[in-house]
């Protein structure tokens, strides 16, 4: 890391909040109405006045052909708990403190993962499409296309980070049982735990597999054609951490042919989706914008990690919550 410039004193500061939905500055003024702040809503306006911004809090605005303009950023705060879209090297070099915003979504993150879960097991996506036709569907004569419960089944969380630990909690009050893969395995309890090299020995015995992994080079397509065809014919896949995880080719030619039963995605390859993309039009795929982390708690919580953060820097004190 790059020999760090003493970090600007509370009169001194000036914080950016960057983000196209989240209210941020507004939140923080209710906190801490002192500090020198400002919003901004599109990328136009970050262009034109990140050079005045001391901390720079945000996610989806952010690119790191910005990191030669913020000449005065010491600290980037960022809003979402993924990092892969920070190059967190040339923001060290630069002399910039990273942090991440984990945990502040786990809940959310786990609960939208268990709505998708509880969704296939009681159609509520099927009864949602017959809804919109006004058909009133007849009960069904055979078991296996019929209604069915969560307990008993059996989920694999591959990464068994905070949204996978609160997700197992859910899922074993569902009477569930709870399989995950995890890179350390110990010190943590709440699921048959194993590390990522046992996942095609884990795939098989799967009923619902839930990604909550990070984007990392190591889970890039992670789960592609070989791992789709490990699954049961009855599973579904649950993306709640990244679209690329998925080798999204292999998993539309899984979902026509029957190799699994569904998919629940939270996230996918490209975002917005592509309108021709063959997902949109398929009665067992559960679609939504990446919502999965949306909470009205989310402002406050950020700004509670934000606002913690910056004491520390003034006490000159390491490390930061969430430091990358």
């Amino acid at each position: 890391m790059a020999t760090m410039r003493p970090f600007p004193s509370r009169s001194q500061l000036t914080i950016c909040f960057a983000h196209s939905a989240y209210a941020m500055a507004a939140t923080f003024a209710r906190h801490t109405p002192d500090i020198h702040h400002f919003q901004v809503w599109t990328a136009a306006e970050l262009d034109q006045r990140i050079a005045e911004a001391d901390v720079l809090v945000i996610s989806g605005l952010w690119h790191n052909g910005l990191i030669p303009q913020a000449a005065r950023l010491r600290y980037l705060q960022s809003i979402s708990a993924g990092m892969d879209r920070y190059d967190g090297q040339a923001l060290h070099g630069h002399g910039v403190y990273l942090a991440s915003a984990a945990g502040v979504n786990s809940r959310a993150v786990a609960e939208h993962a268990l709505a998708h879960m509880l969704a296939f097991t009681r159609h509520i996506h099927t009864g949602r499409d017959n809804q919109q036709r006004r058909f009133w569907r007849d009960m069904i004569g055979n078991p296996v296309q019929r209604e069915d419960e969560l307990g008993g089944k059996t989920l694999l969380i591959v990464g068994y980070g905070r949204i996978g630990q609160r997700l197992a909690k859910l899922a074993t009050a569902f009477d569930m049982r709870v399989l995950a893969t995890k890179r350390n395995v110990s010190g943590v309890g709440g699921a048959e735990l194993y590390t990522p090299d046992h996942l095609p020995q884990l795939l098989p015995q799967a009923d619902f597999i839930v990604l909550t992994c990070p984007l990392t080079p190591e889970t890039e397509k992670l789960i592609n054609g070989p791992a789709l065809s490990l699954m049961k014919k009855s599973a579904y896949l649950i993306n709640v951490a990244r679209g690329r995880v998925v080798d999204e080719s292999a998993l539309i030619a899984a979902l026509q042919n029957g190799t699994i039963a569904g998919a629940g995605l939270d996230c996918t390859w490209d975002e917005p989706l592509p309108a021709d993309s063959p997902l949109w039009q398929m009665e067992n795929v559960l679609l939504t914008p990446h919502t999965g982390g949306e909470t009205q708690q989310y402002e406050e919580r950020v700004v509670a990690i934000l606002l913690e953060n910056l004491e520390r820097l003034w006490r000159d004190e390491r490390p930061l919550i969430n430091q990358v």
